[in-house]
């Protein structure tokens, strides 16, 4: 076991892949793979914790500072600027709609574990993502103030308390697991550990491409429009903010934020909209998960460019 568990850490990007692509040829297994996604992503997040420890998690937490700048920018101000840019273009089709929240969302759970494929440290994106998912409930609320479409906005409010929930209760685990019980874990357990994240990854990968697959043959044209504006998006915010903090001198936390202010959790969304609004937008979320999960094997040299 220990064996083939080191065989999925080696080949992480891989299995990244292949779910992609059972997940859209198949997507009877994709939809069978989705009913799973949260309880994969709360055994992610244990895996993240359990990998990073307490020590070093809270270590990272006394630069409490950065992390509220960081969502101050991404998850604040740059989906405020954006609504606002779209409200005046008066572009507000579901495009729009779905770029929107994809910059009001929290990072995605699986930051950590992206982040630790590309060969960097992971527990300033575990931190981000924790923080971010916590003040969701206050960074929406002006971003839905200004979208008449999403009035009130209190089921997201719940939904977000809830994943807040699930990422505290994962998180605390594994950080008990490893004060207690692998306190002082040696490489060929860390590598073990890396090799279960990349397998529950690729699981995760399945259950989010349900959307995508049926639209190659019924809707190429907006298939490969929401996917080309996906990956867009998503790598040039990921690759800006590397290259920024990078200039700045800020090598040890470039990687991680570049990571989780281009990969975010739209899928918070889904569980606390209106069908009305949310139903429109299941390709380009679907569409958007595809740069996520490609990100460690695309970006995977840029982001080891300033690596020590």
């Amino acid at each position: 076991m220990t064996a083939l568990m080191h065989l999925a850490a080696r080949h992480g990007r891989a299995l990244l892949i292949l779910g992609l692509v059972l997940g859209i040829a198949l997507p009877g297994l994709a939809l069978v793979m989705r009913d799973w996604i949260p309880e994969t992503i709360a055994a992610l997040l244990f895996f993240a914790a359990l990998r990073i420890g307490p020590r070093a998690a809270m270590g990272a937490m006394a630069d409490v500072g950065s992390t509220l700048g960081v969502l101050a920018i991404t998850q604040l101000a740059f989906p405020l600027l954006l609504t606002m840019a779209f409200l005046a273009a008066g572009w507000t089709g579901p495009l729009a709609m779905g770029l929107i929240l994809m910059a009001a969302a929290a990072p995605i759970s699986g930051s950590p574990s992206i982040t630790i494929m590309t060969g960097n440290d992971p527990a300033p994106a575990l931190r981000v993502m924790i923080f971010g998912t916590a003040l969701l409930p206050l960074t929406v609320i002006p971003v839905f103030w200004l979208l008449p479409a999403l009035d009130g906005g209190g089921a997201v409010l719940l939904a977000a308390g809830r994943l807040l929930l699930v990422i505290a209760i994962a998180v605390a685990c594994g950080f008990l697991v490893r004060a207690f019980v692998m306190r002082d874990p040696g490489p060929d357990a860390i590598k073990s550990i890396d090799g279960v994240s990349a397998i529950l990854l690729g699981v995760v990968v399945i259950g989010l491409m349900s959307a995508v697959g049926p639209a190659i043959t019924a809707d190429p044209v907006g298939l490969a429009i929401n996917l080309a504006v996906a990956f867009a998006v998503n790598f040039v915010l990921q690759i800006a903010t590397t290259a920024a903090l990078r200039r700045a001198g800020r090598d040890r936390v470039a990687v991680p934020y570049g990571i989780v202010t281009g990969n975010r959790n739209i899928g918070i969304f889904l569980t606390a909209l209106p069908l009305s609004v949310t139903d429109p937008l299941l390709l380009f979320i679907g569409c958007y998960q595809i740069p996520m999960y490609l990100t460690p094997m695309l970006l995977g040299r840029f982001y080891a460019a300033r690596h020590a």
